[in-house]
């Protein structure tokens, strides 16, 4: 399969890499932060920042998910604002990464610096069907923390 990538911004591909997979065991390429200057998000502050990228998925049978970068959350407090962020095939806008420092201290965000992940992955839209019952399980309707610590 091949990603059609549009780049928005004459920053990428000569001061700003490209997004890649770093190494050939990811699962998600890097996006980077396309901005020409250092950004900073106070604490509790939501920022969305340019990937400088557009893409075109091949068909709607995909769908591109943006994720966090764990280092990012675990070292700076920074995650995603929006838990998950969902590039639908038919849209052909940039992309950009909404950010949320959930730290005690203002996080600056430097031009190139790899603020999430983008993963290619197939889609699936069952048909629903109603019915009066689901099938049963040994769960059953067990809730958060129903099946232990």
């Amino acid at each position: 399969m091949k990603l059609a990538i549009k780049v928005l911004s004459p920053l990428l591909g000569t001061e700003i890499p490209l997004p890649s997979y770093a190494t050939p065991g990811s699962a998600a390429m890097d996006l980077r932060a396309c901005v020409s200057e250092p950004v900073e998000i106070a604490p509790g502050g939501r920022m969305v920042i340019p990937s400088g990228i557009a893409i075109a998925l091949p068909s709607a049978d995909y769908v591109a998910l943006v994720f966090a970068r764990s280092g990012l959350a675990a070292k700076g407090g920074v995650c995603l604002a929006n838990g998950v962020g969902v590039i639908d095939s038919d849209y052909r806008g940039e992309i950009g990464v909404a950010l949320l420092n959930i730290g005690s201290t203002p996080y600056t965000i430097l031009p190139g610096d790899r603020i999430a992940q983008l993963m290619v992955t197939p889609v699936v839209q069952p048909a629903l069907e109603l019915v009066d019952q689901l099938p049963e399980t040994e769960r059953g309707a067990g809730g958060f923390g129903s099946t232990g610590r």
